[in-house]
């Protein structure tokens, strides 16, 4: 994955002679941690019962491996958002939706973060809004700001700039704040030659066949 620096790739350029600049990421560093702490105690666990188990334990608990590691990477680890000048891709737990900023209708963040774009409508994982975060927001808006909410919201990759985005603001929830960067990149973009193309939705298959395949396992260990 690569983190934004604010640097444009060496030896690349847009069809205009500007340079191309590395993807925005934005993705959930909480998710992220419980995800390891999950995978972690989980691994600990099944560790022992491998190890120290009796009769048929440790083939259960190897079994039970792929049913429990593969979802919780998909629904901590693998959410993402990844943008540059061309296209908007969203890794989402079992899909990844690629969607050239041609394509994108709009972003917006009620309860969820949504992505539409080619006449559908998509949930963005990585983004999840927080509404006391948001209060919190308000609250500050209402104070003149001075309160700063957008600690509790984590981003890896480059922060927005007041020279390409217009600053941070210290007044919105942070998921506000990505779908407002996210929307002014696909007003400003859309129009660009190398953002046309058609949307794309692909399968997870490497977290969706393993699933399937130690769920069959662990019922065979079981039933055995």
């Amino acid at each position: 994955m690569t983190e934004s620096d604010g640097k444009p790739h060496q030896g690349s350029a847009g069809s205009d002679g500007e340079p191309v600049y590395a993807d925005r990421v934005y993705r959930s560093i909480p998710g992220v941690i419980s995800g390891v702490l999950l995978l972690a105690v989980a691994g600990w666990l099944i560790g022992d019962a491998a190890l120290n188990g009796t009769g048929k334990t440790p083939y259960v608990a190897l079994a039970a491996v792929p049913v429990f590691a593969f979802p919780v990477i998909a629904y901590t680890l693998r959410p993402a958002v990844l943008a540059n000048d061309r296209r908007l891709v969203v890794r989402n737990p079992l899909r990844t939706i690629t969607a050239p900023w041609a394509s994108v209708d709009a972003l917006r963040a009620g309860y969820s973060v949504e992505l539409l774009a080619d006449g559908r409508k998509f949930q963005v994982w990585a983004v999840p809004v927080s509404l006391r975060q948001r209060k919190r927001a308000n609250r500050a808006q209402q104070r003149g700001g001075v309160e700063h909410t957008s600690r509790l919201g984590m981003v890896v990759g480059r922060q927005p700039t007041p020279e390409v985005l217009g600053s941070p603001d210290s007044t919105r929830a942070w998921s506000d704040q990505v779908v407002a960067v996210l929307q002014e990149m696909a007003e400003r973009n859309a129009s660009s030659p190398d953002a046309a193309g058609p949307l794309t939705v692909r399968w997870c298959w490497w977290i969706i066949a393993p699933t399937l395949a130690g769920l069959v396992a662990l019922i065979t260990a079981i039933a055995a």
